[in-house]
């Protein structure tokens, strides 16, 4: 059970879902909430502790987000990081002002290592500042805990109250012993004791699914990604055989996917699995689209209407279960943060659906958190951790309109690279890869003849969470090898690049 929960208060910085993370991976469960959200709801919740992030707004801002005083009334620990600091420092009455000069980068703050905040610190610790304001006087009852160079008040701390505001980001890794801060606040402060664990959320979670479902019929969307196979097997764990698991096989998977997904849940999971093979009538809905969010809502929209069609011929069907996990939540813009984009299985859902509800298990599930459910599960380790696959499949890594022509070319290109980077055993050092047919033709020379084709965009990064990532260094004679083989192997493809931007400011994903 969530028995501790610490609140996540959402103004709209980039790292918030790091922080969530850190808070978890000290086995203390968080969740991440609207910045507005009411004192009721606050109080229902009944939170351990609060984190204020950081975000992109001054204060002095007119449309700044805002929470109300009453928050810092309630008994509660309190953590404000950057304009969290900031905020609560023009709440209470302190003195915000704006910096003459930015500070970003990994600074050293002088620390006062007698606060529980900065327990087990030495007097100057390295962290990551990203701000153009700074509290230059802090509320009544709070003192100094923290400083730079250019910033007076880095840290500050009300121990009677149990509320604390620092300037830089802990939850980043450039921050050192960053975690450090979040373990200090959730334990020296918030009093928590960390008993949130995969194994108990498995057990909680069987249980209330048998307790929601009973003996009534629940349909799973199956895509042979993690996500929606843990989704499957923990629905499976919960009520055998009143789970059926729809396959569709749009034509969108990677080369021999579908076969294999067959193969996996049938044989050694023993699931009721039915494979739609619809094709043809996901391309015909795509044909002539370019726009990416077109795409998602399509693909989206057809996903449940097939469901429909083939839960009328199982006979009654009262849930729909989907693998939606965390990051599909907030990156479908459902809290403040700004929408990034719409998932199939979030955004993309139609306004009608002939379902009685939906169930999303792994909802609350970051990815790392998900492959951990998948072990406890006794998923084979191959299948958690295979490649991470979008719900639209390759639709959204094909640039521009989709093709059954473009299709082909792109599971061929893609193919070659997932199997160069597995011969040079580097599949599990780099967590996601994958080969992008953009919308670029260009010139080239293979024989003695001109060609024009297409470009062929390889795709690595390396990252812990998938909210941030650095592009992966694959030695050049791996990137040669892949490159030759494409252009040799696959027709109409006569140039491949590689792409070395790191999330942010890109994606993962190009679309």
């Amino acid at each position: 059970m969530k028995n501790e929960l610490i609140l996540i208060l959402d103004f709209g910085g980039q790292y918030n879902q790091l922080i969530a993370r850190r808070v978890r991976e000290c086995n203390v469960y968080s969740e991440i909430v609207p910045y507005n959200i009411s004192i009721n709801k606050i109080k229902e919740k009944n939170p351990k502790g609060i984190i204020f992030t950081g975000g992109p707004a001054s204060v002095f801002g007119k449309d700044a987000p805002k929470c109300t005083q009453e928050i810092f009334d309630l008994g509660i620990p309190v953590l404000g990081i950057c304009y969290g600091m900031q905020l609560m420092t023009y709440i209470l009455g302190g003195k915000v002002a704006k910096a003459n000069k930015r500070e970003y980068g990994t600074t050293d703050v002088k620390i006062d290592n007698s606060s529980p905040l900065f327990e087990g610190f030495n007097n100057v610790n390295g962290f990551l500042m990203s701000h153009t304001d700074y509290v230059d006087t802090v509320p009544e009852g709070f003192k100094n805990i923290g400083s730079t160079s250019s910033c007076p008040n880095a840290a500050m701390e009300n121990a009677e109250r149990k509320l604390y505001g620092i300037q830089f980001h802990p939850e980043v890794n450039h921050s050192i012993n960053g975690t450090k801060v979040i373990e200090n606040f959730l334990f020296n402060i918030c009093n928590c004791k960390g008993d949130w664990v995969i194994s108990s959320f498995v057990e909680d979670s069987i249980k209330m699914l048998k307790e929601k479902i009973g003996d009534k019929k629940a349909l799973c969307a199956l895509s042979g990604g993690v996500d929606s196979s843990v989704a499957a097997v923990l629905l499976s764990k919960a009520i055998g055989k009143n789970l059926t698991c729809i396959f569709l096989d749009h034509g969108l998977l990677r080369k021999n996917e579908g076969d294999e997904v067959e193969e996996i849940f049938k044989k050694q999971f023993d699931i009721n699995l039915i494979r739609v093979n619809c094709k043809d009538r996901f391309l015909n809905k795509l044909s002539g689209i370019t726009d990416p969010e077109q795409k998602r809502k399509i693909i989206g929209e057809e996903f449940i209407r097939v469901f429909e069609e083939e839960a009328k011929k199982i006979g009654t069907v009262d849930f729909l279960v989907q693998g939606t996990i965390y990051p599909d939540v907030i990156e479908s813009g459902l809290g403040k943060s700004s929408v990034i984009k719409s998932h199939h299985n979030v955004g993309g859902l139609p306004d009608y659906v002939d379902f009685k509800e939906i169930v999303e298990p792994l909802r609350d599930l970051f990815k790392d958190e998900v492959r951990k459910t998948g072990l406890e599960l006794g998923i084979p380790e191959n299948l958690v951790f295979r490649q991470p696959f979008p719900g639209p499949g390759l639709a959204i890594r094909i640039i521009g309109e989709i093709t059954d022509d473009k299709l082909n070319i792109l599971k061929n290109a893609d193919y070659i690279f997932r199997e160069e980077i597995a011969n040079a055993n580097l599949h599990k050092s780099i967590n996601q890869y994958f080969a992008v047919l953009t919308n670029l033709k260009s010139v080239g020379v293979m024989g003695d003849e001109r060609t024009y084709d297409y470009t062929i965009a390889l795709r690595a990064v390396e990252t812990t969470d998938f909210m941030t990532g650095t592009w992966s260094k694959i030695p050049y004679d791996i990137l040669e090898k892949v490159s030759s083989r494409i252009v040799n192997e696959v027709n109409h493809v006569n140039r491949v690049v590689y792409d070395i931007t790191s999330k942010p400011p890109a994606t993962i994903e190009w679309e």
